[in-house]
Protein backbone atom coordinates (compact mmCIF):
# COMPACT_ATOMS: atom_id res chain seq x y z
CA UNK A 1 0.00 0.00 0.00
CA UNK A 2 2.98 2.43 0.94
CA UNK A 3 4.30 1.23 -2.52
CA UNK A 4 0.76 2.05 -4.16
CA UNK A 5 0.69 5.25 -2.66
CA UNK A 6 3.95 6.84 -3.96
CA UNK A 7 2.92 5.88 -7.33
CA UNK A 8 -0.62 7.96 -6.53
CA UNK A 9 1.60 10.72 -5.68
CA UNK A 10 4.02 10.27 -8.82
CA UNK A 11 0.99 9.97 -10.89
CA UNK A 12 -0.96 13.20 -9.59
CA UNK A 13 2.54 15.23 -9.38
CA UNK A 14 2.56 14.54 -13.56
CA UNK A 15 -0.67 15.43 -13.44
CA UNK A 16 -0.54 19.22 -11.68
CA UNK A 17 2.47 19.57 -13.33
CA UNK A 18 1.24 19.53 -17.04
CA UNK A 19 -2.07 21.11 -16.17
CA UNK A 20 -1.63 23.58 -13.73
CA UNK A 21 1.17 26.75 -14.26
CA UNK A 22 4.16 26.77 -12.13
CA UNK A 23 3.01 29.34 -9.87
CA UNK A 24 -0.42 27.47 -8.91
CA UNK A 25 1.68 24.38 -8.21
CA UNK A 26 4.08 26.79 -6.18
CA UNK A 27 1.32 27.91 -4.05
CA UNK A 28 -0.19 24.72 -3.28
CA UNK A 29 3.20 23.60 -2.14
CA UNK A 30 3.94 26.15 -0.10
CA UNK A 31 0.14 25.57 1.10
CA UNK A 32 0.97 22.37 1.98
CA UNK A 33 4.91 23.01 4.03
CA UNK A 34 2.84 25.31 6.18
CA UNK A 35 0.51 22.49 6.72
CA UNK A 36 3.16 20.38 7.72
CA UNK A 37 5.06 22.64 10.20
CA UNK A 38 2.51 24.54 12.13
CA UNK A 39 0.61 21.15 11.47
CA UNK A 40 3.29 19.20 13.48
CA UNK A 41 3.28 21.62 16.30
CA UNK A 42 -0.33 21.33 16.88
CA UNK A 43 -0.91 18.05 16.83
CA UNK A 44 1.72 17.76 19.68
CA UNK A 45 2.77 14.53 18.91
CA UNK A 46 -0.25 12.39 19.55
CA UNK A 47 -0.39 10.02 16.23
CA UNK A 48 2.92 8.89 17.94
CA UNK A 49 1.76 8.90 21.55
CA UNK A 50 -1.50 6.99 20.92
CA UNK A 51 0.45 4.05 20.30
CA UNK A 52 2.10 4.34 23.01
CA UNK A 53 -1.34 4.56 25.43
CA UNK A 54 -2.38 1.67 23.51
CA UNK A 55 0.57 -0.91 24.58
CA UNK A 56 0.23 0.70 28.17
CA UNK A 57 -3.47 0.15 28.11
CA UNK A 58 -3.53 -3.67 26.26
CA UNK A 59 -0.96 -4.91 29.10
CA UNK A 60 -3.44 -3.30 31.49
CA UNK A 61 -6.84 -4.59 29.89
CA UNK A 62 -8.64 -1.59 29.80
CA UNK A 63 -8.71 -0.83 26.18
CA UNK A 64 -11.34 1.26 26.71
CA UNK A 65 -9.86 4.20 28.09
CA UNK A 66 -8.01 4.56 24.68
CA UNK A 67 -11.76 6.39 23.67
CA UNK A 68 -11.28 8.63 26.56
CA UNK A 69 -7.31 9.38 25.39
CA UNK A 70 -8.76 10.02 22.12
CA UNK A 71 -11.50 12.83 22.74
CA UNK A 72 -8.76 14.41 24.91
CA UNK A 73 -5.98 14.82 22.34
CA UNK A 74 -8.94 16.15 20.07
CA UNK A 75 -9.49 18.95 22.32
CA UNK A 76 -6.12 19.66 22.61
CA UNK A 77 -5.77 19.68 19.02
CA UNK A 78 -8.67 21.79 18.81
CA UNK A 79 -7.53 24.58 21.32
CA UNK A 80 -4.02 24.25 19.44
CA UNK A 81 -5.41 24.88 16.52
CA UNK A 82 -7.71 27.91 17.38
CA UNK A 83 -4.35 29.43 19.44
CA UNK A 84 -2.84 29.08 16.02
CA UNK A 85 -4.96 31.01 13.98
CA UNK A 86 -5.76 33.86 16.56
CA UNK A 87 -2.06 34.65 16.56
CA UNK A 88 -2.59 34.94 12.27
CA UNK A 89 -5.61 36.91 12.93
CA UNK A 90 -3.39 39.35 15.36
CA UNK A 91 -0.43 39.64 12.67
CA UNK A 92 -0.97 42.01 10.06
CA UNK A 93 -1.16 41.00 7.14
CA UNK A 94 0.98 43.21 5.50
CA UNK A 95 3.66 42.08 7.62
CA UNK A 96 3.63 38.81 5.92
CA UNK A 97 2.80 39.55 2.61
CA UNK A 98 5.98 42.16 3.02
CA UNK A 99 7.89 39.33 4.48
CA UNK A 100 7.25 36.89 1.35
CA UNK A 101 7.12 40.30 -1.08
CA UNK A 102 3.27 38.38 -2.03
CA UNK A 103 0.15 39.87 -1.39
CA UNK A 104 -0.96 36.33 -2.28
CA UNK A 105 0.64 35.11 0.75
CA UNK A 106 -1.31 35.47 3.49
CA UNK A 107 -4.94 34.73 1.97
CA UNK A 108 -3.12 31.03 1.33
CA UNK A 109 -1.95 30.99 5.24
CA UNK A 110 -5.04 31.98 6.43
CA UNK A 111 -6.96 29.48 4.95
CA UNK A 112 -4.24 26.78 5.85
CA UNK A 113 -4.65 27.87 9.69
CA UNK A 114 -8.17 27.66 9.62
CA UNK A 115 -7.74 23.83 7.84
CA UNK A 116 -4.92 23.12 10.65
CA UNK A 117 -7.58 21.05 13.24
CA UNK A 118 -9.11 19.10 10.16
CA UNK A 119 -6.00 18.24 8.85
CA UNK A 120 -4.60 17.02 12.07
CA UNK A 121 -7.73 15.34 13.07
CA UNK A 122 -7.24 13.30 9.81
CA UNK A 123 -4.02 12.47 10.86
CA UNK A 124 -4.66 11.29 14.20
CA UNK A 125 -7.71 9.41 13.01
CA UNK A 126 -5.32 7.00 11.09
CA UNK A 127 -3.38 6.15 13.74
CA UNK A 128 -5.96 5.43 16.06
CA UNK A 129 -6.66 2.71 13.22
CA UNK A 130 -3.52 1.64 13.97
CA UNK A 131 -3.52 1.32 17.52
CA UNK A 132 -7.15 -0.82 17.32
CA UNK A 133 -5.30 -2.99 14.71
CA UNK A 134 -7.59 -2.20 11.81
CA UNK A 135 -3.40 -2.29 9.92
CA UNK A 136 -5.16 -1.80 6.25
CA UNK A 137 -7.97 0.72 6.89
CA UNK A 138 -4.71 2.67 8.20
CA UNK A 139 -3.02 2.65 5.14
CA UNK A 140 -5.93 2.99 2.85
CA UNK A 141 -6.54 6.34 4.53
CA UNK A 142 -2.52 6.97 5.17
CA UNK A 143 -1.28 6.03 0.99
CA UNK A 144 -4.28 5.93 -1.12
CA UNK A 145 -7.56 8.08 0.58
CA UNK A 146 -6.08 10.91 1.66
CA UNK A 147 -5.22 11.59 -2.04
CA UNK A 148 -8.73 11.45 -3.54
CA UNK A 149 -10.46 14.86 -2.70
CA UNK A 150 -7.04 16.63 -3.66
CA UNK A 151 -6.77 14.63 -7.04
CA UNK A 152 -10.78 14.47 -7.63
CA UNK A 153 -11.17 17.80 -7.44
CA UNK A 154 -8.00 19.42 -9.26
CA UNK A 155 -9.31 17.15 -12.16
CA UNK A 156 -12.58 19.11 -11.89
CA UNK A 157 -10.98 22.43 -11.75
CA UNK A 158 -9.04 21.42 -14.60
CA UNK A 159 -12.09 20.35 -16.78
CA UNK A 160 -14.01 24.06 -15.57
CA UNK A 161 -10.56 26.10 -16.09
CA UNK A 162 -10.61 27.11 -12.36
CA UNK A 163 -7.19 25.94 -11.50
CA UNK A 164 -6.64 29.43 -9.14
CA UNK A 165 -8.31 27.50 -6.48
CA UNK A 166 -6.42 24.65 -6.21
CA UNK A 167 -4.99 25.17 -2.84
CA UNK A 168 -8.61 25.53 -1.63
CA UNK A 169 -9.46 22.03 -2.89
CA UNK A 170 -6.27 20.61 -1.06
CA UNK A 171 -7.35 22.27 2.08
CA UNK A 172 -11.03 21.36 1.65
CA UNK A 173 -9.97 18.03 1.21
CA UNK A 174 -8.50 17.67 4.79
CA UNK A 175 -12.32 18.37 5.85
CA UNK A 176 -13.40 15.14 4.09
CA UNK A 177 -10.82 13.13 5.32
CA UNK A 178 -11.46 14.38 9.12
CA UNK A 179 -15.38 13.62 8.86
CA UNK A 180 -14.88 10.23 6.67
CA UNK A 181 -12.13 9.31 9.25
CA UNK A 182 -14.45 10.53 12.16
CA UNK A 183 -17.47 8.30 11.37
CA UNK A 184 -14.83 4.71 11.09
CA UNK A 185 -13.45 5.93 14.66
CA UNK A 186 -16.46 6.14 16.33
CA UNK A 187 -17.51 3.09 14.41
CA UNK A 188 -14.63 1.58 15.92
CA UNK A 189 -14.60 2.69 19.63
CA UNK A 190 -19.03 1.43 19.94
CA UNK A 191 -17.41 -2.11 19.30
CA UNK A 192 -15.19 -1.79 22.53
CA UNK A 193 -17.72 -3.15 25.48
CA UNK A 194 -14.70 -3.21 28.19
CA UNK A 195 -15.41 -0.50 30.95
CA UNK A 196 -11.76 1.38 31.49
CA UNK A 197 -10.40 0.86 34.92
CA UNK A 198 -8.00 3.57 34.22
CA UNK A 199 -8.28 7.61 34.05
CA UNK A 200 -4.88 9.33 32.26
CA UNK A 201 -5.39 13.13 32.73
CA UNK A 202 -4.86 15.79 30.23
CA UNK A 203 -1.32 16.28 31.64
CA UNK A 204 0.12 13.16 31.55
CA UNK A 205 -0.89 12.62 27.73
CA UNK A 206 0.89 16.14 26.76
CA UNK A 207 4.01 15.18 28.82
CA UNK A 208 3.79 11.97 27.53
CA UNK A 209 3.49 13.67 23.66
CA UNK A 210 5.46 16.80 23.68
CA UNK A 211 8.95 14.89 23.51
CA UNK A 212 7.74 13.08 20.58
CA UNK A 213 6.41 16.07 18.60
CA UNK A 214 9.63 17.80 19.17
CA UNK A 215 11.67 14.96 16.86
CA UNK A 216 8.91 15.21 14.30
CA UNK A 217 8.81 18.86 14.14
CA UNK A 218 11.97 18.77 14.16
CA UNK A 219 11.85 16.52 10.93
CA UNK A 220 9.33 18.63 9.17
CA UNK A 221 11.37 21.78 9.60
CA UNK A 222 14.10 20.23 7.70
CA UNK A 223 11.92 19.26 5.30
CA UNK A 224 10.21 22.51 5.26
CA UNK A 225 12.48 25.64 5.67
CA UNK A 226 13.77 25.14 1.80
CA UNK A 227 10.19 25.76 0.21
CA UNK A 228 10.10 28.93 3.08
CA UNK A 229 13.12 30.32 1.83
CA UNK A 230 12.92 29.65 -1.45
CA UNK A 231 8.85 31.51 -1.53
CA UNK A 232 10.79 34.25 0.70
CA UNK A 233 13.64 35.15 -1.73
CA UNK A 234 12.60 33.92 -5.23
CA UNK A 235 9.12 32.52 -6.43
CA UNK A 236 6.08 30.40 -6.36
CA UNK A 237 7.49 28.85 -9.59
CA UNK A 238 10.76 28.25 -8.04
CA UNK A 239 9.27 26.34 -5.10
CA UNK A 240 7.26 24.33 -8.22
CA UNK A 241 10.50 23.31 -9.78
CA UNK A 242 12.18 22.23 -6.56
CA UNK A 243 8.89 20.77 -5.55
CA UNK A 244 9.21 17.94 -7.51
CA UNK A 245 12.86 16.83 -7.21
CA UNK A 246 11.61 16.68 -3.22
CA UNK A 247 8.92 14.27 -4.24
CA UNK A 248 10.87 11.93 -6.26
CA UNK A 249 13.56 12.09 -3.42
CA UNK A 250 10.45 11.27 -0.81
CA UNK A 251 9.36 8.53 -3.18
CA UNK A 252 12.78 6.68 -2.40
CA UNK A 253 12.65 7.24 1.23
CA UNK A 254 9.62 4.89 1.35
CA UNK A 255 11.95 2.28 0.84
CA UNK A 256 14.45 3.17 4.27
CA UNK A 257 10.73 4.06 6.13
CA UNK A 258 9.44 0.28 5.11
CA UNK A 259 12.96 -1.47 6.22
CA UNK A 260 12.68 0.35 9.03
CA UNK A 261 9.94 -0.53 10.20
CA UNK A 262 10.32 -4.15 9.33
CA UNK A 263 13.07 -4.31 11.93
CA UNK A 264 12.22 -1.30 14.59
CA UNK A 265 10.44 -4.29 17.46
CA UNK A 266 13.88 -6.85 16.50
CA UNK A 267 15.93 -3.63 17.65
CA UNK A 268 14.26 -3.29 20.60
CA UNK A 269 14.02 -7.46 21.64
CA UNK A 270 17.45 -8.13 21.19
CA UNK A 271 18.75 -4.77 22.61
CA UNK A 272 16.55 -5.59 25.62
CA UNK A 273 17.76 -8.97 25.89
CA UNK A 274 21.36 -7.96 25.13
CA UNK A 275 21.75 -10.34 22.06
CA UNK A 276 24.38 -8.50 20.81
CA UNK A 277 25.22 -11.03 17.66
CA UNK A 278 21.37 -10.78 16.34
CA UNK A 279 21.36 -7.18 16.96
CA UNK A 280 24.39 -6.54 14.97
CA UNK A 281 23.18 -8.84 12.19
CA UNK A 282 19.93 -7.39 11.94
CA UNK A 283 21.51 -3.47 11.72
CA UNK A 284 24.10 -4.98 8.81
CA UNK A 285 21.45 -6.68 6.51
CA UNK A 286 19.05 -3.74 6.99
CA UNK A 287 22.12 -1.71 6.04
CA UNK A 288 23.40 -3.97 3.24
CA UNK A 289 19.26 -4.30 1.90
CA UNK A 290 18.61 -0.57 1.81
CA UNK A 291 21.79 0.32 0.26
CA UNK A 292 21.05 -2.55 -2.53
CA UNK A 293 17.91 -0.80 -3.12
CA UNK A 294 18.73 2.37 -3.31
CA UNK A 295 21.67 2.71 -5.36
CA UNK A 296 20.37 1.24 -8.51
CA UNK A 297 17.37 3.46 -8.41
CA UNK A 298 19.86 6.45 -7.73
CA UNK A 299 21.97 5.78 -10.44
CA UNK A 300 19.31 5.18 -13.05
CA UNK A 301 17.57 8.86 -11.42
CA UNK A 302 21.06 10.83 -12.22
CA UNK A 303 21.42 9.51 -15.58
CA UNK A 304 18.26 10.01 -17.00
CA UNK A 305 17.38 13.32 -14.77
CA UNK A 306 16.71 15.29 -18.15
CA UNK A 307 14.32 13.00 -19.07
CA UNK A 308 12.53 12.57 -15.72
CA UNK A 309 12.16 16.29 -15.30
CA UNK A 310 11.07 17.16 -18.52
CA UNK A 311 8.46 14.74 -17.74
CA UNK A 312 7.13 17.23 -15.61
CA UNK A 313 7.02 19.93 -18.10
CA UNK A 314 9.78 22.11 -19.58
CA UNK A 315 10.40 24.18 -16.89
CA UNK A 316 11.39 21.59 -14.36
CA UNK A 317 14.58 21.22 -15.76
CA UNK A 318 15.54 23.86 -14.18
CA UNK A 319 15.67 21.54 -10.91
CA UNK A 320 17.98 19.41 -12.63
CA UNK A 321 21.43 20.22 -10.64
CA UNK A 322 19.08 20.41 -6.94
CA UNK A 323 17.81 17.13 -8.02
CA UNK A 324 21.19 15.42 -8.36
CA UNK A 325 22.27 16.68 -5.28
CA UNK A 326 19.07 15.55 -3.62
CA UNK A 327 19.15 12.46 -5.16
CA UNK A 328 22.66 11.90 -4.45
CA UNK A 329 22.32 12.96 -1.13
CA UNK A 330 19.97 10.46 -0.23
CA UNK A 331 21.86 8.13 -1.52
CA UNK A 332 24.51 8.73 0.45
CA UNK A 333 22.43 8.36 3.67
CA UNK A 334 20.85 5.67 3.10
CA UNK A 335 24.54 4.11 3.73
CA UNK A 336 23.38 4.84 7.18
CA UNK A 337 20.98 2.21 7.67
CA UNK A 338 18.89 2.51 10.69
CA UNK A 339 20.28 5.01 12.98
CA UNK A 340 17.19 6.72 14.15
CA UNK A 341 15.52 3.76 14.83
CA UNK A 342 18.21 2.62 16.54
CA UNK A 343 17.97 5.43 19.10
CA UNK A 344 14.19 5.55 19.39
CA UNK A 345 14.22 1.47 20.39
CA UNK A 346 16.95 1.46 22.72
CA UNK A 347 15.90 4.49 24.70
CA UNK A 348 18.00 7.02 23.23
CA UNK A 349 15.11 9.38 21.95
CA UNK A 350 17.04 12.53 23.98
CA UNK A 351 19.66 11.84 22.34
CA UNK A 352 18.06 11.84 18.79
CA UNK A 353 16.25 15.07 19.60
CA UNK A 354 19.44 16.97 20.55
CA UNK A 355 20.76 15.67 17.09
CA UNK A 356 17.58 16.54 15.19
CA UNK A 357 17.49 20.15 17.23
CA UNK A 358 21.35 21.19 15.81
CA UNK A 359 20.36 19.54 12.60
CA UNK A 360 17.38 21.85 12.07
CA UNK A 361 19.57 24.97 13.44
CA UNK A 362 22.52 23.96 10.06
CA UNK A 363 19.80 23.30 8.05
CA UNK A 364 17.89 27.01 8.62
CA UNK A 365 21.21 28.94 8.57
CA UNK A 366 22.45 27.43 5.43
CA UNK A 367 19.19 28.14 3.78
CA UNK A 368 19.00 31.46 5.09
CA UNK A 369 22.59 32.13 3.29
CA UNK A 370 22.41 30.04 0.56
CA UNK A 371 19.05 30.23 -1.41
CA UNK A 372 19.48 34.12 -1.87
CA UNK A 373 22.53 33.50 -3.66
CA UNK A 374 22.07 29.42 -5.49
CA UNK A 375 18.21 29.27 -5.30
CA UNK A 376 17.65 25.67 -5.44
CA UNK A 377 20.85 24.48 -5.53
CA UNK A 378 21.60 26.20 -2.41
CA UNK A 379 18.22 24.67 -1.16
CA UNK A 380 19.38 20.86 -1.80
CA UNK A 381 22.83 21.79 -0.97
CA UNK A 382 21.34 22.72 2.86
CA UNK A 383 19.39 19.88 2.99
CA UNK A 384 21.70 17.50 2.46
CA UNK A 385 24.44 18.28 4.60
CA UNK A 386 21.86 18.85 7.27
CA UNK A 387 20.61 15.21 6.65
CA UNK A 388 24.03 13.89 6.66
CA UNK A 389 24.87 15.35 9.54
CA UNK A 390 22.09 13.78 11.61
CA UNK A 391 22.78 10.50 9.91
CA UNK A 392 26.60 10.64 10.66
CA UNK A 393 26.54 12.13 14.01
CA UNK A 394 23.68 9.27 15.55
CA UNK A 395 25.90 6.45 14.06
CA UNK A 396 29.36 7.39 15.44
CA UNK A 397 27.26 7.79 18.58
CA UNK A 398 25.88 4.23 18.42
CA UNK A 399 29.03 2.99 17.68
CA UNK A 400 30.94 4.46 20.48
CA UNK A 401 28.02 3.67 23.04
CA UNK A 402 27.28 0.03 21.84
CA UNK A 403 29.64 -0.98 19.39
CA UNK A 404 27.26 -1.08 16.41
CA UNK A 405 27.60 -0.34 13.07
CA UNK A 406 24.70 1.21 11.34
CA UNK A 407 25.97 2.11 8.83
CA UNK A 408 27.02 0.19 5.16
CA UNK A 409 30.05 -2.39 5.97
Amino acid sequence: MRISGAFVLFGFTVFLTKSFSPKIVGQYDFARTFLLVVGSICLLGFDQSILYFKGILTSKKSLAELKNIYYKMVLMLFLASVTALIIILIIDKKVINNYFSDNEVYPIILKSTIALFFSGLSMLNTEIFRALDKLIVAELFRNIIKYVPLVLGAIVLFYYQKETYLVDVFLIGFVVLAVMSSIFVFFYFKRIKQSSTENISHKEIFLKSYPIAISGMALFLLMSFDILFLKKYHNDETVAFYSVGVKIMTILSIIIVTINITISAKISEYFSGHKTEELAKVLKNSSRTIFSITFPVIVLLSVFSDYILSFFGDGYIAAKQAFLILIIGQGISSAFGSSSVYLNMTGRQHIYQIILIIAVIINFVLNRFLIPIYGMTGAAIAFVSSTFFWNFVSAVIIYRKDKMKVFLN
